[in-house]
């Protein structure tokens, strides 16, 4: 009779019985697939949702069932998110953050305190009713923007187990100790309190065990993140130290109505100078709100999306924005107010960017100058962070397969084939690209850099060399005109 084996669990050399031995060895997957780009992180205020808490979203609607509808502040999530969606971004985790002085809104049926699960004045709307049926009762949820549901049972104790099992639920029952006979009857709840704005401190809040502020975005698979409508100078720091650790391009922004001396001046006393934090300079932007019309915000969002939008090799830089109205300088509807080549240079030295119209590519707004914040011209390219974090992303996302493993040729060779499929299907993609018909990467993995002194240790390395394509920032035409300039022509052809 023959014996099978999964491969690896069986020892060939000690076999002792003649026989059949058949071991199945499992397809090995030498590829590795690219970590996403497109995911932006908003933190910014609510009138509704859970609080400190990553929630995905992919729309506008679906922001609007989770966290209520937009709000007409600097700071909302909601304002954020329809702007960089309009920019093309598609993917979203907003964190709702408050001051700590929001409440819930509440109601009573019969003696019984409904309770609505999340704070604000969005709850404040919530319609709970009860009506007869012929088996027993039916408790009716209802809220204009965040849904409706709908619950049976016999008594207020069976209303509040179906209730509390329901994840989605936008209510909770608190019973009395003594409960009342459920009878039909309706209520709205009031009391939902937004609260005031919270301190920019709480934006970025604690990296404690239970994460809050910019920090509940850790782990979530960001590749850009703002905290909206916060521009103190002080959490710059901490937004590049976030940024670094997790892989994240964070956007920052100085203060509304800002000028140039001041800004390039609290930029140096900030001491940043990383290629984690992009800081757009403080010309706010007009934006025509759908619901609330004419609005003066901040430009993070704008750059934001736009970069989501973006494969990881691009450049901010000369990208047309959708739906800016006009800025602070420019103002509305066709100023000719425009910056200086003076004014961009002492902006983009400082290592601040700017949206301002016209962009190098005609008269529509753009993000200006597709830096980060690094003094340092090699690595200060939009397309530097993005790329490199996207690299380490995808490489941290894969490779761990291989620890654990018996190392040998095959593992070098294991390695290598997964390094170089992935580095040629970014070349095929456009992500990489030829330069002067060389390939733009190399991968070592054998016994070159990996001696028998490290790899009995249980070190294994691969050195990864990789060329990114540069952007073209500053375009130089050389025109010769003239009379007397002669002009050479092969058979009649320019």
């Amino acid at each position: 009779m023959s014996l099978i084996y999964q491969a690896g669990t069986l020892n060939t050399t000690a076999l002792t019985v003649p026989n059949l031995y058949v071991q199945i060895a499992q397809p090995q997957a030498l590829s590795l697939a690219g970590s996403a780009t497109s995911k932006l992180g908003i933190v910014g205020t609510a009138g509704w949702g859970p609080v400190n808490v990553p929630v995905p979203l992919g729309t506008m609607s679906d922001y609007v069932a989770a966290f209520g509808a937009k709000q007409k502040r600097i700071t909302d999530a909601g304002i954020a998110l329809n702007i960089a969606a309009t920019q093309g971004a598609s993917s979203f985790v907003v964190v709702r953050v408050t001051d700590g002085s929001d409440e819930a809104a509440t109601g009573t049926l019969d003696g019984v305190t409904v309770q609505a699960v999340h704070t604000g004045a969005a709850g404040n709307a919530i319609n709970v009713a009860v009506t007869a049926t012929g088996s027993g009762f039916a408790l009716l949820v209802s809220h204009a923007n965040l849904g409706t549901t709908s619950y049976s049972a016999n008594d207020w104790s069976g209303l509040e187990q179906v209730v509390s099992q329901d994840l989605n639920a936008l209510i909770r029952i608190q019973l009395p100790a003594t409960v009342p006979t459920l009878g039909v009857g309706s209520v709205v709840l009031s009391g939902g309190v937004d609260g005031g704005t919270p301190t920019p401190s709480s934006f970025l809040g604690q990296d404690s065990q239970a994460r809050t502020g910019l920090y509940a975005l850790r782990g979530q698979g960001c590749s850009v993140a703002c905290m909206h409508g916060v521009t103190d100078s002080t959490l710059w720091a901490a937004q590049a130290a976030f940024g670094l650790n997790e892989g994240v391009y964070v956007i920052a922004a100085t203060q509304v109505s800002d000028s140039i001396s001041n800004a390039v001046a609290v930029k140096a006393a900030a001491g940043v100078d990383s290629v984690a934090l992009k800081l757009m300079f403080g010309d706010w932007l007009y934006w025509n709100d759908d619901t609330y019309g004419m609005m003066l915000v901040s430009p993070q969002a704008f750059a934001a999306g736009m970069l989501a939008a973006l494969s990881p090799e691009q450049s901010s830089l000369n990208k047309a924005l959708s739906g800016v109205v006009g800025s602070q300088k420019a103002g509305l509807n066709g100023s000719s107010t425009s910056y200086s080549n003076a004014e961009l240079s002492a902006l983009f030295t400082a290592g601040l960017d700017v949206i301002c119209n016209p962009a190098p590519g005609g008269a529509y707004w753009a993000v200006r100058c597709g830096h980060n914040t690094s003094s340092n011209a090699v690595v200060n390219s939009d397309a530097y962070t993005r790329l490199t974090n996207y690299l380490s992303a995808s490489l941290a996302g894969g490779m761990g397969r291989y620890v654990g493993q018996v190392i040998n040729d095959t593992l070098y060779g294991d390695i290598r084939a997964t390094l170089l499929g992935f580095l040629s299907s970014l070349l095929g993609q456009g992500i990489l690209g030829l330069q002067d018909g060389q390939l733009p990467y190399s991968v070592v993995c054998d016994g070159t850099n990996n001696p028998q002194s490290r790899t009995a240790l249980g070190y294994v390395q691969a050195d990864i060399a990789v060329r990114y394509q540069g952007i073209n920032e500053k375009f130089i035409v050389n025109l010769q005109g003239g009379a007397s300039v002669s002009v050479s022509t092969v058979g009649g052809s320019v």
